[in-house]
């Protein structure tokens, strides 16, 4: 190993694909980054084109190793994280995709997942998966993809086909279709990995009419996944460790102590609570989830998914124009003391935990002849600390319990009032990270992990650092509930009327 050994951070979120070489001591030395485009064919459907996913990861990594070419010749291990439950279907022979990647956030299977709920699927799949029937989840893309795409499910009857979420779609590319194998927190959010005994499911695959041989090997989260080929980085590099966003950013906040919860601001919101190694169902709604398996041993988590966060600010922006950049937002909402009764529920997708409702729709209510840009933009700000509100109130309920402080990451983050807010409406410390690159820094620790380059946990939580921290100071009791209360009116008015 070198004496200064480094970590590649292969970052492919729903937005942009970014590569980030760190130093053993978590530094940062290089990083880079390229936009995604996201397609939107009809409506409620969010598509991606898997070879730019691709070719856009290669960019990247090549483009932060030839910016810090002595740190690069010191690289130990490349670790990988990812947008979770994006959907990708290849030809096995030509490495070519059969369809645009369906992303997380698409809602086409809404009523599959309905017609699979009336036929009493959901608690079966639930008790093997920790998850609720939702298009959330990469089974139901699957499924439509052989259903809606000539010829694909002959050939994946054939064998001829590979399904992965992005992770694995990275892997199978560097490795030149080498590897085709994904990780244990990645397998987990395709709804046919039974959490319980750590395999792929033969009932669920019966369920959704999914042929086994279209799946990957499922790895711990530590492991040699496989080797990343010269052509591509300038030497073979080995992939030491993967996992999705979440799970990464789990990592990366060092929440490795039952009870600990990380909330990560990005495209949507995603609170983990780590619960320890035995299985437990939400009784509330949120998801049981993998946080992580090493050596074989898994760890879960409660999972809240908000669907919708920094993607609502970036709406304001692109598709309102009320401000040129989202660092803009903070002072728009400053300018008025308050909201003034205006309330934004981004439900631009639908709403995830706890009401899993697909129809629901995003709404602004409260107006009146004399709300301005400022008062919607700060009811959206608002919106993260009320969401993660209705998660903190499930973990509540589930754990008997709030946890003593909130460690939260993502880009919202860098939005004082947004930190400051969401204190007051949890009543709950916030901390934000001194590496701020969380999830990135989650791969490239397991990665380091695979390599040697770390020890154990314990050095990797001993290094996490605390660069500010939120008191709940922002409002009183009283102010706190009605604004909450007020809240839950709105998310009611956007529900429809059955649920």
């Amino acid at each position: 190993m070198p004496t200064n050994p480094t970590l590649l951070a292969i970052d492919q979120g729903t937005t942009s694909s970014r590569a980030i070489l760190f130093s053993r001591d978590s530094r940062i030395i290089a990083l880079k980054q390229k936009e995604l485009t996201l397609y939107y064919p009809e409506k409620g459907w969010v598509e991606q084109d898997a070879v730019a996913i691709w070719k856009d990861t290669l960019r990247v990594c090549r483009a932060a190793l030839r910016s810090a070419p002595d740190e690069a010749a010191c690289l130990a291990a490349i670790g990988i994280t990812n947008q979770r439950e994006t959907t990708i279907l290849w030809d096995r022979r030509t490495g070519q995709p059969v369809y645009n990647a369906i992303v997380w956030q698409d809602r086409r299977t809404a009523a599959a997942c309905e017609r699979l709920r009336a036929a009493g699927h959901e608690e079966k799949v639930r008790a093997k998966t920790g998850l609720l029937l939702d298009p959330y989840f990469s089974a139901t893309k699957i499924a439509w993809i052989l259903e809606n795409v000539p010829g694909v499910r002959e050939r994946a009857e054939r064998g001829d086909i590979a399904f992965g979420t992005v992770d694995c779609w990275l892997l199978w590319n560097l490795t030149g279709g080498a590897v085709h194998a994904t990780d244990a927190t990645n397998a987990a959010r395709t709804m046919l990995f039974n959490i319980r005994n750590q395999s792929w499911d033969e009932e669920l695959l019966k369920i959704f009419n999914i042929p086994g041989t279209l799946l990957p090997e499922v790895r711990d989260n530590v492991a040699p996944f496989g080797t990343a080929r010269k052509k591509f980085l300038g030497r073979d590099i080995v992939v030491g460790g993967m996992a999705g966003d979440q799970q990464a950013a789990l990592i990366g906040q060092a929440c490795f102590e039952k009870g600990m919860v990380k909330s990560t601001y990005g495209t949507g919101c995603f609170a983990l609570m780590n619960i320890g190694g035995e299985f437990r169902l939400s009784d509330n709604r949120l998801l049981t989830t993998q946080a992580y398996r090493f050596n074989g041993q898994t760890t879960y988590a409660l999972e809240g998914s908000i669907f919708v966060a920094g993607a609502a600010i970036q709406w304001l922006r692109d598709g309102l124009k009320l401000f040129r950049r989202a660092a803009d937002s903070e002072a728009l909402a400053l300018s008025v003391e308050s909201s003034k009764g205006v309330y934004f529920v981004p439900a631009f997708t639908g709403l995830g935990a706890p009401y899993w409702e697909p129809q629901a729709r995003a709404a602004i209510s409260g107006l009146t002849r004399d709300s301005t840009a400022a008062h919607i933009v700060r009811a959206a700000l608002e919106a993260q600390a009320f969401q993660t509100r209705d998660l903190m109130e499930a973990m509540k309920a589930d754990a008997g319990g709030v946890p003593p402080v909130i460690r939260a990451d993502g880009g919202l983050v860098a939005n004082e009032f947004v930190c400051r807010f969401l204190a007051a409406m949890l009543d709950i410390p916030v901390e934000i990270p001194a590496v701020a690159e969380t999830t990135a820094l989650g791969a490239a620790y397991l990665a380091g992990l695979q390599a040697g380059v770390y020890a154990g946990l314990g050095e990797i939580r001993n290094g996490w650092r605390c660069a500010r921290r939120y008191e709940p100071e922002m409002l009183k009791p009283g102010e706190r509930e009605a604004l909450y209360d007020g809240w839950k009116k709105a998310v009611k008015a956007v529900l429809p009327i059955s649920a």
